[in-house]
């Protein structure tokens, strides 16, 4: 009977472990869909006061940095590059022109988090400018440390998982409205691009923007 049993219930144990597996990954793809929904009440290019440049508007794409504490770019800092670096194509198949932006600085490494994003950026094919800045320690620092390398551009596209850029949006609105009005659009989510990871930030995400918005 102990036989039996063992058949019975080995096979119910694994489904049952594969059905939850799933539930975790769809809600943490969910989590990061419904962040880049609420994204989309953004402009997918800016509004410009003043008449706009024949060449079509200039925006910059500010990724955020992970920390990196190796020599090389690290999974979460190459998914990021990868988000801006389609952003940015993004914009040029619309018209305009794309600056990258790198924020981060060496929080968890000798090497700054900007570099590494630097770095990552042009493995993903980026061949265009290409600014860093090394300062910044927090997320909040990111949006702090960053509106000189802004100030110049038409719109501002905020890259990074779902709801750390949600967290950073939520920063410009509450460091500097002007910059604020200029934010735009990004290419971040994408399905099925790291699912395994997507659940460990939604809940980390999820948490964040809890208290920051209590």
């Amino acid at each position: 009977m102990s036989t039996v049993r063992s058949s019975r219930i080995v096979p119910t144990i694994v489904a049952a472990s594969t059905a939850a597996t799933a539930a975790v990954l769809v809600w943490g793809e969910w989590v990061h869909w419904s962040a880049d929904r609420r994204e989309a009440h953004l402009p997918v290019r800016p509004t410009l006061a003043a008449p706009p440049d024949p060449a079509g508007p200039r925006i910059a794409v500010l990724v955020l940095g992970f920390g990196n504490p190796g020599h090389q770019p690290n999974l979460v800092n190459r998914w990021r590059a990868r988000m801006a670096v389609r952003t940015a194509r993004d914009v040029e198949r619309r018209g305009g022109s794309a600056t990258i932006v790198c924020s981060g600085g060496p929080v968890r490494g000798p090497i700054s988090e900007a570099r590494h994003l630097r770095s990552a950026v042009r493995q993903s094919g980026w061949d265009g400018p290409v600014s860093i800045e090394e300062s910044s320690r927090s997320t909040w620092q990111n949006i702090e440390n960053t509106p000189t390398l802004l100030e110049d551009f038409d719109g501002i596209a905020i890259c990074s998982n779902g709801l750390h850029a949600e967290k950073a949006r939520v920063y410009v609105a509450r460091q500097d409205e002007h910059l604020a009005r200029r934010l735009v659009r990004t290419k971040c989510y994408r399905l099925g691009e790291m699912t395994f990871v997507k659940p460990v930030f939604a809940a980390v995400g999820l948490r964040k923007l809890r208290a920051l918005r209590s």
